[in-house]
Parts: C-alpha cells; structure tokens; sequence
C-alpha cells in the first residue's frame, strides 16, 4: 500500500483519477469471472462458440459485473473505512465522490443491451446477478448474517451460467454444475480471508464467522467445504460433461485444497490462513483452465 501511495503522489492528477476508476471495477475479480464466463461458453457447444457471442457476451457479462464491484465499494463505504484492508479504496478515501462512483455504474446499461442482443435469458441473469451481489449481499446480507458469504456467493458463481447462456440461450444442468463448483468454492475461500482479517471485521461489525463463531469453528467448516468440492468436482466427470484429464487435474487441485484446509485446521502458526487463500485463488483458477483444456482436446 505504501508503494501505490508513493505512486499516486508522483503522479499526475489526470492518471491518479484513471487509476482510481479503474480500482473501483476490481479488474482482476471481473477478469477471473470472465475467465469463468469463456469456460462456460465453450463448454456449451460441441466445437467452439461462435466468435461474436464471445465477444458481445464477455463484454456484457464484464460490464454489468463492473458495475456490480462500483455499487459494492459505494455501499460498503462506511465500513471499507474501519477496515485496513480496505481503508484506502477510492469511495472510503474520498479520491472518488458517489456521485462519479455511481456514474461510472451506468456499464450495468451497456451491459445488459449487449446481452439482451445475443438472448434476453442471459440478459435477466446477468442483471439478477449484479442485484444479488451489489444489493442482496452488500446491503442485506453481509451486515446481517455469518452466512453471508454462503448465500450471497451464488452471484459470484454465476459467470459459467451466463457464459453458457450466452451462447445457447437456454439453460442446461452441465452449466450448473459449473456454477455449484464456485458456489461450493467460495466460502473457504473467504471465509480463510476473514480468518486471517478477523480483528478488522471485528473492529467494522460485520459478522463473519470467525467473528461470530470464534477462528476454531470457521476452520472447521472451511474443511469440511473443501471436502464437499472434492466430491462436487468430480460431478462433471461422472455426467460425461469433461473427461479423463479434467477429472484427474480437478481432483488434483481439490486434494491439495483440502490438504491445505487440514493444515489450517491442525495448526497454528501465524500466517496459514493467509496462505490458504492465496492458493485458493490459484485453484479456481486452474480448474478453469483444466476444463477448458480438456474441452479443447476433445473437439
């Protein structure tokens, strides 16, 4: 953080303000729920998507959830403030009003025209998504339950759907398995965030579960999800929707996840549950990646 401060005082104003439009889409969450949207569109289609429903999809798909993460820092400005994580974000710091915040919102009309061009199902999910996570996670959930990540992680897991919808315009059960694999991700990803975040939860109220259950019970759960996405990884297999290589990478990945679910559970050395989330991210991340490459060898 002390680098970009130091950055952004050398900087001219015009590009400090670029950079801080920039921050509020959260780029590099869009990009790997683009990543997830292009699997799922591939995966709809025997051969390859065609071309222009990448491309209008991923567009659609990309702008609404950037405007999704906007909303997210303009409601959470009170608490991004009490958090350290989060203090320095450009809503919570005051380097972006809320009005120019959510001026910037309007992608979600781009988006949802570019969606409504290729069918009005992928459309209305998107747009159902931005809502889920902008205003039923942000506004509702997340101040008021320590299931919060859980039940507002299904807006996180839609992109596949919507990658799928984009291209076939109907929904299909493989795609939702796509989906139930993020779904199932997402709370030991996070919630091995707020293990680590406990005390700046703590201090900003919000009820996450090692706040509300203590870190011994969240470590608890933590393992026993990954536990669930090891046997939900291997649905895509046993429905015939991917092969050999992805079962084998899948289950890889989802061992190692929970070999590091274990050893956060049986340790306590500082700095676990840290490492536990950066591989986490790489996980998703590489399950993706194998079940693209395991379409694309069967084509």
């Amino acid at each position: 953080m002390a680098q970009y401060q130091r950055t952004v005082s050398v900087s001219t104003p015009a590009a400090a303000r670029w950079r801080d439009y920039y921050e509020l889409t959260k780029p590099r969450v869009v990009a790997m729920l683009l990543l997830t949207a292009l699997v799922g569109m591939c995966l709809a289609t025997a051969g390859w998507p065609p071309w222009w429903a990448v491309i209008v999809g991923l567009f659609g798909i990309g702008a609404q959830a950037s405007a999704a993460a906007v909303f997210n820092h303009v409601i959470d400005r009170r608490i991004d403030t009490k958090m350290q994580r989060t203090r320095h974000r450009p809503v919570a710091e005051g380097r972006v009003s809320q009005t120019a915040a959510l001026t910037l919102a309007v992608l979600m009309v781009a988006g949802f025209i570019a969606c409504w061009w290729l069918n009005p199902l992928t459309a209305w999910l998107t747009f159902a998504s931005l809502v889920g996570y902008a205003l039923v996670y942000t506004q509702w959930l997340k101040p008021a339950t320590p299931q919060n990540i859980v039940i507002g992680g299904l807006a996180g897991a839609m992109p596949p759907l919507l990658g799928w919808t984009a291209v076939t315009g109907e929904l299909h059960p493989h795609a939702l398995l796509l989906v139930m694999i993020i779904f199932t991700w997402t709370p030991p990803h996070f919630w091995a965030l707020a293990i680590h975040r406990r005390q700046d939860y703590a201090k900003a109220e919000v009820p996450m579960l090692p706040v509300t259950h203590g870190v011994g019970f969240t470590q608890t759960m933590v393992l026993l999800y990954t536990v669930l996405l090891l046997v939900v990884g291997i649905l895509p297999w046993l429905t015939g929707m991917s092969g050999w290589i992805y079962l084998l990478g899948a289950t890889t990945l989802n061992l190692v996840f929970v070999g590091y679910a274990w050893w956060l559970k049986t340790g306590t050395q500082k700095g676990r549950a840290w490492q536990m989330f950066k591989f986490s991210i790489w996980h998703i991340f590489a399950t993706f990646v194998v079940l693209l490459a395991d379409h694309a060898l069967l084509v």
